[in-house]
């Protein structure tokens, strides 16, 4: 059984020493434990660093992608090196390495394939009370759209099977954590979540400038991630309510019409027509949605018996 442990990369000479110190180096039914980092275009000593410290493996980028390319790249370069369980860490050291052990246990056991580290939220000091509202509410969004019960959908410490692995797609350019447990929720991969530590904050976060920016950013890509997978619902529901409004107004007009003063109202039965006929086409839409939705479903199991292939070929 192989671990490998990657860390996602973008000048981090100042800390990535200590995260890589703190990664263990030993767990109970894990034979072997390698190390990768994906240097995502950094500019500072990041890969040299790195490379003194003994990582396995370096995915280098020449310019800056985004954190969701490097994770896919990761977990390709995992696989394609005989990873059975890849963990996803910090490279600022905000989780405590040891509760690695604790991720890949239930893996290990055959209880799940996606395991997440939940953060104490409420207790971390360099949260802010509107950040740690923001962190409950958009898991709570999360775990509607996902339909799963994973209580901290922004946390970035994963642990992943190998066959959970080579299951994962991310569209959006933003981030990896909040589209793969739509996925994983929606095409009913097992997942489960358990409680870990974090360590004093080293630095400022990279991933968003603003709240807003972050909230907005995430709000975006959960609801890009439920039109992927739930399209038919999505548009239905938009349309139910716009043809219900067009309704309404309708139902408004013939009372005025058959009480005699329909003449001053022609503009509602206008609307309403408008209304009720957007709201026909946008469920139509939602049919079209959903047929493309299956051959999606398709495409995803093609690409993943051509990834074991793949991955296999190369694990011999």
């Amino acid at each position: 059984m192989k671990l490998i442990i990657q860390i996602p990369c973008y000048n981090e000479e100042a800390t990535l020493h200590i995260a890589l110190q703190d990664l263990p180096k030993k767990i109970e039914g894990i034979d072997e434990i390698e190390y990768l980092i994906i240097n995502d275009g950094s500019k500072d000593r990041t890969v040299e660093v790195a490379r003194k410290w003994g990582v396995n493996y370096v995915v280098n980028f020449k310019r800056n992608k985004g954190l969701a390319y490097g994770f896919l790249a990761g977990i390709d370069a995992c696989l394609r090196n005989g990873a059975d369980i890849i963990v996803n860490t910090d490279a600022d050291n905000q989780y405590v390495a040891a509760d690695i052990e604790k991720l890949v246990r239930p893996i290990l056991e055959g209880k799940t394939d996606i395991v997440i580290g939940e953060r104490p939220i409420d207790e971390t000091e360099h949260f802010s009370p509107l950040k740690k509202k923001l962190q409950h509410f958009g898991s709570y969004v999360v775990r509607v759209a996902s339909k799963s019960d994973i209580p901290d959908a922004p946390s970035g410490f994963r642990a992943y099977s190998r066959d959970a692995a080579m299951r994962l797609n991310v569209i959006n350019e933003y981030t990896y954590t909040l589209e793969t447990i739509v996925q994983a929720g929606r095409s009913k991969i097992a997942m489960t979540s358990v409680p870990i530590r974090t360590n004093p904050e080293l630095r400022k976060s990279r991933l968003f400038h603003s709240m807003f920016g972050y909230v907005k950013k995430s709000m975006v890509t959960i609801l890009r991630a439920f039109m992927m997978y739930k399209p038919l619902k999505f548009f239905s529901i938009i349309g139910a309510l716009v043809f219900l409004l067009g309704a309404v107004i309708g139902v408004r007009f013939l009372v005025f019409f058959f009480s005699g003063s329909g003449n001053g109202h022609v503009q509602s039965l206008i609307l309403a027509s408008t209304l009720m006929l957007l709201g026909f086409q946008t469920i139509i839409v939602g049919l079209q949605a959903d047929l493309i939705a299956a051959n999606r479903k398709i495409l995803e199991d093609i690409q993943y018996r051509v990834k074991r292939l793949d991955y296999e070929n190369d694990k011999e």
